[in-house]
């Protein structure tokens, strides 16, 4: 049974070959069933189980846990393993580091989704967030877009500014938003990541023509933006199902009446699918991208690792 650590699976997974690899794999039949879903402390504490197959192939299992107080002393809020298993005869393949995994296969969901609905001309990023998808978020959209100016927002300047310095590090130039408001007036594309709970992006600080990433918030009781966001803007998600179970600002807006299921235009296999079709209206019209993310994700960027890996070993 091989094993891959941290910098084993982000070696494996650039973010260019990553996107690829998911605008492709999601052409193909994967199993996918809806995550079962903890919260072993009665409070915002949360652990995931996400499994996904290929019959006859390999099956895989995540198990990752969110606990959003570890921001206050300093650890990362994500974390989280990933077994794979053969299905021909259930031996244990591999385990991958999960944390890793859910990182780049998240921020790399989004950059595609950004790639098909954003404007062309997109020249801003604006990222909400400084938590552990604030980096690979930044990495993953300059992966696919040619931005003059990567903006970096949190509650907390002195993360944001963290979070610029990391980015630095890795050869990406960006700066703090110290205003929300401001930021978002700047932004062509706006790529959120955070567990808050209270909506904090105003739907009226939204402007006409940005492509809006919402990749936080992921149970029924979380939300980034205002659910009055959602019958302004052209509506996607990563999948249809797990959006309509899990996804907040869709889910609030829909009981509050101000859309319904069928205001989800595609989810991402489907924009992967048809990469020419014109998915945005026009110029002027907000798109947003509503992931909670789904395990056919994570079993694509696994198959990946493990490909790569056997493709190295000498025969």
């Amino acid at each position: 049974m091989q094993f891959f650590d941290q910098q084993a699976v982000a070696s494996a997974l650039p973010y260019p070959a990553l996107i690829d690899a998911l605008a492709r794999g999601l052409q193909e039949p994967i199993a996918s069933p809806l995550r079962s879903h903890y919260e072993p402390n009665g409070d915002a504490s949360t652990v995931l189980i996400m499994p996904a197959w290929k019959p006859q192939q390999m099956m895989g299992v995540k198990l990752v846990s969110i606990w959003p107080g570890n921001a206050a002393s300093g650890k990362s809020a994500v974390s989280g393993v990933y077994v794979l298993l053969s299905c021909e005869d259930g031996r244990p393949l591999a385990v991958l580091d999960g944390t890793e995994l859910t990182l780049r296969r998240t921020a790399a969901a989004a950059a595609l989704a950004a790639r098909m609905l954003a404007r062309k001309n997109s020249r801003t990023l604006a990222v909400l967030g400084t938590g552990s998808l604030s980096a690979p978020l930044a990495q993953a959209h300059a992966s696919v877009m040619a931005f003059e100016r990567i903006l970096i927002w949190g509650r907390n300047p002195t993360k944001a500014q963290a979070v610029v310095a990391q980015l630095l590090e890795r050869g990406i130039a960006a700066e703090v938003g110290h205003d929300l408001q401001a930021t978002l007036a700047q932004a062509d594309v706006v790529a959120a990541a955070s567990t808050a709970t209270t909506p904090f992006i105003r739907s009226d600080w939204v402007q006409p023509g940005t492509h809006l990433g919402l990749v936080g918030a992921f149970t029924p009781s979380m939300a980034e933006a205002e659910p009055a966001l959602m019958p302004r803007a052209q509506l996607f998600a990563d999948s249809r199902e797990a959006v309509l179970q899990k996804g907040g600002e869709v889910l609030q807006a829909m009981q509050q009446g101000l859309i319904d299921a069928s205001a989800i235009q595609a989810e991402l296999a489907e924009l992967a699918a048809q990469p020419e079709h014109a998915w945005r209206r026009d110029d002027q019209a907000i798109t947003v991208f509503k992931s909670v993310g789904f395990a056919a994700l994570d079993w694509i960027a696994a198959e990946r690792v493990c490909q790569l890996a056997k493709q190295a070993t000498p025969p």
